[in-house]
């Protein structure tokens, strides 16, 4: 190793860098969770020798040695120059060998309160220690690097969860707490997890699936009997009729209303939701053919691609079923092109993606690349009612019709 010599600045820049690195320690020293940290650089690393200060040049070594006695005067408390013993020119005597800060307080008087605002810090691992966390530098640092209202939530949340041992009677809008919301939970879970060795949103009750639904064959509705109905995962309940086709629809004026088809059920798919919301509906998994329509944007094909692999396996011992589209190939979206908008209902541009969609057929994802392009793009949206939905029903029948012949078509592009 190549011996050299730290100047002041580059050894307050190297002891800013440490506390930046240590602080949390630090701090979590002051709770008994981690030993005492002290904050030390070197100052000669490489230079025990005569011959390696020989190396560098006496008059180096003199001025660098008479630099550092004169920074040490202006040290604060807590902070100091740790000399060493080393023989230059035959003469043994004591020399600046390290810049040493007895705590993060003393650090930081030298290093300025940039590094981190050391009140909030601990107010911080105080409420955590209160609240019955399992204090440690990472979740410190966690914590720290929240906005405050997300920080002040964690600590609500390990209040109540201190407090209670088992959520498994509620669901997660349930939990005791004051504005916490399942969003937050999804943000933040791993860090709670951290601080209380529990995962709240595998704990808690799990909402049943509600599916809405309406009834559209022909025969059925010439009965006079309901056209709209739900379906709620692990309730008692039948269907008016068990159907050939479900269509999953994301407009609900699109499920409302749509036409007379036989054997057919219409079904609201939930969204982003959909592959979750209904991958595992039995009478989904066993209907002889799966539609999927939505709004031909990055969303819509999303949530197909999604949809698609999802039912592609089988699931809870119920069989694997292909996935169908309808209107939104590349050709319907020139059909269509008029009703196309690049703005979202406030205004706001729609972007782009650059996400890959494995799960598109060929015409889904000729469709696909004209809405999500990096590029200019006549429009990145057609919403899914603004299509007639007599076409609707006249391209359900046309692939239904079309997969009757080939019962296991290939999604595959």
């Amino acid at each position: 190793m190549t011996g050299h010599l730290v100047p002041p600045t580059d050894a307050v820049a190297a002891l800013r860098e440490r506390a930046g690195k240590k602080w949390a320690e630090a701090i979590c020293a002051e709770h008994g969770v981690t030993d005492a940290v002290t904050f030390s650089v070197p100052l000669r690393p490489g230079v025990t020798t005569t011959a390696a200060v020989e190396r560098l040049g006496y008059d180096v070594w003199t001025a660098w040695t008479a630099a550092w006695r004169t920074f040490a005067t202006r040290l604060p408390d807590g902070v100091g120059v740790a000399d060493r013993q080393l023989s230059v020119q035959r003469v043994r005597s004591q020399f600046p060998a390290a810049l040493v800060a007895d705590d993060l307080d003393a650090a930081l008087q030298i290093v300025g309160d940039e590094v981190v605002d050391v009140g909030r810090a601990r107010d911080l691992a105080r409420s955590l220690v209160a609240a019955g966390a399992d204090l440690s530098p990472a979740l410190l640092r966690k914590t720290y690097g929240l906005v405050p209202a997300d920080a002040t939530m964690l600590v609500a949340a390990v209040t109540w969860l201190s407090a209670n041992p088992d959520a498994g009677g509620l669901t997660a809008r349930q939990l005791r707490v004051p504005g916490l919301h399942t969003k937050w939970l999804e943000r933040n879970g791993p860090l709670l997890r951290q601080a209380t060795g529990r995962d709240v949103l595998s704990e808690v009750r799990t909402r049943p699936a509600v599916v809405h639904l309406t009834y559209v064959d022909p025969g059925y509705l010439a009965g006079g009997r309901r056209r709209h109905d739900a379906w709620t995962t692990g309730d008692v309940h039948d269907l008016a009729y068990r159907p050939r086709t479900v269509l999953v629809v994301e407009n609900r004026d699109s499920r409302l209303w749509f036409p007379d088809a036989p054997d057919t059920i219409v079904v609201e798919g939930g969204g982003k939701a959909a592959a979750s919301l209904l991958s595992d509906i039995p009478w989904i998994r066993t209907a002889e053919h799966v539609v999927y329509w939505g709004d031909m944007d990055t969303d819509g094909y999303s949530i197909l691609d999604r949809f698609r692999d999802t039912m592609a396996a089988p699931s809870a011992g119920l069989p694997a079923r292909p996935v169908h589209s309808i209107l939104m190939d590349g050709t319907d979206l020139n059909r269509y092109a008029a009703f196309g908008i690049s703005t979202d209902k406030n205004g706001v541009a729609l972007r782009p993606s650059s996400v890959r969609l494995d799960h598109l057929t060929s015409g889904e994802s000729a469709a696909y690349d004209a809405v999500a392009t990096g590029g200019e793009a006549p429009f990145r949206r057609i919403e899914q009612e603004l299509i007639p939905l007599t076409d609707a029903a006249e391209r359900l029948h046309a692939v239904i019709s079309a997969s009757s012949h080939h019962p296991r078509p290939s999604n595959a592009p």
